[in-house]
């Protein structure tokens, strides 16, 4: 009797059909999105109509971080993806030392000479088929083109990959300063070898016969050169190795009890019915709490004028930031509110009266050029220390600390959103 195995992963799902002879007769790759009952659904509807049509029974077995859940809710048998892989090794692969497989959110290397021993990465997706495709997202590359790319590189730079944040602050200051994608894209692979090798080997040397499993090692011929010139050994990509662990399955299928068609399909439709997960409640319970939330927030906008027929000084500033580029252009228009205007008043009669008592000291006579303002209108009591009490400024050091972090330049710079300008005025000269 014929038997089926299903591997479903983080991002793909793989299925596979075995003959008598252990032979493949169908195999299906394709990606779920997260939409794992309605993939599977289909891929099950096209199995019956193609090798298992006409059969009333097969035997089935789940495997993959992803198919624990179905295969216990569906009651279906399940075997850890390891022992299916090691299942597809030993009768294949008797020989092989050592298995390097990675998965889309996950990596594994599989020791299997002097003992088994799996090593696996935690949480973290770094270094996996996921890092490598937000770095393609990064270069702006299809990913069917990220290995040819790395195939033309002439140098190989520094990239962490412990995690896709801390790579991007390595990638995107290379792309600004004009590095090529080449080097980049083949930098990408060596940091996913660093991190599969410096996180999961742990010291054990990686010798022997060595197998590359995984979508990434599949599909990328230059991570599976990188790993062969790290490690200094030929590794080997076997025969339909998208399909290695779900081969497992089918072969440990054969020995569980077969199961009727029919009902495969109805108990993975019941299963996506019945699924029940905790989530987060929405930020607007309906259509009117959001009409009611932007309308309100909508009243406050900056106006934007036009530069048509405008005649006088204009301002330009211009944020060049890692990945963006932003510029605004203001006027320059003197209406600053009079109480702040008094304040700052008080604060330069204060402080010359300070500078008349204390000559010498270069904290005073840094202060023109620290005070602004509008850190007097957030502190208003620095104007009545500096007019009343000025010797308070040496005697009570925090106090002082405190002013300094407040003060910004030496112009007092006032935002009038409402008209959309920025108006300037020059307090000590």
């Amino acid at each position: 009797m014929i038997s089926a195995g299903i591997d479903i992963g983080s991002t793909t799902i793989k299925a596979i059909v075995l003959d008598d002879h252990n032979q493949i007769i169908y195999s299906s790759y394709e990606r779920h999105f997260s939409r794992i009952s309605e993939k599977l659904n289909e891929i099950l509807k096209k199995r019956e109509e193609g090798p298992l049509k006409g059969r009333n029974e097969v035997h089935l077995a789940f495997t993959g971080s992803a198919g624990m859940g179905i295969a216990e809710g569906c009651s279906f048998p399940f075997y850890q993806e390891v022992y299916a892989t090691r299942e597809t090794t030993k009768l294949l692969y008797p020989q092989t030392d050592c298995i390097i497989e990675l998965g889309g959110e996950d990596a594994k290397i599989l020791f299997l000479s002097n003992g088994v021993e799996v090593r696996r990465n935690g949480t973290c997706a770094g270094g996996t088929g996921a890092f490598i495709d937000q770095m393609a997202s990064l270069l702006n590359v299809p990913v069917t083109e990220r290995d040819a790319l790395a195939s033309k590189a002439e140098r190989i730079y520094t990239i962490a990959s412990r995690c896709g944040v801390f790579a991007k602050s390595d990638v995107q200051p290379l792309l600004n300063q004009g590095a090529k994608k080449e080097d980049i894209a083949k930098s990408i692979f060596y940091a996913v070898v660093n991190q599969t090798i410096a996180g999961l080997c742990q010291g054990r040397e990686i010798e022997g016969n060595v197998r590359y499993l995984g979508g990434p090692l599949t599909f990328r011929k230059e991570l599976r050169n990188a790993f062969d010139e790290t490690l200094k050994v030929q590794g080997v990509l076997p025969e339909n190795s998208l399909y290695f662990v779900a081969r497992g399955a089918a072969l440990l299928a054969k020995k569980e009890n077969p199961v009727v068609l029919s009902s495969i399909r109805d108990k993975v439709n019941q299963y996506r019915n019945n699924e029940n997960f905790s989530y987060i409640s929405p930020l607007f319970k309906d259509e009117k709490e959001y009409q009611e939330f932007t309308s309100r927030h909508n009243k406050d906008h900056v106006d934007v004028l036009s530069l048509e027929g405008y005649k006088g000084p204009l301002y330009l500033g211009i944020d060049s930031g890692s990945t963006t580029l932003k510029a605004r252009t203001t006027s320059v228009i003197p209406s600053i509110n009079r109480t702040r205007v008094t304040r700052l008043l008080y604060f330069r009669k204060g402080y010359l009266r300070l500078m008349r008592r204390k000559t010498k000291m270069p904290l005073l006579k840094a202060l023109p050029q620290l005070v602004t303002e509008k850190s007097l209108a957030r502190t208003p009591f620095l104007s009545t220390m500096a007019l009343w009490k000025p010797w308070l400024i040496l005697k009570l050091p925090s106090i002082s600390f405190r002013m300094l972090s407040l003060l910004s330049i030496s112009e007092a710079r006032i935002s009038n959103a409402s008209e959309s300008r920025t108006d300037t005025l020059r307090i000590f000269s």
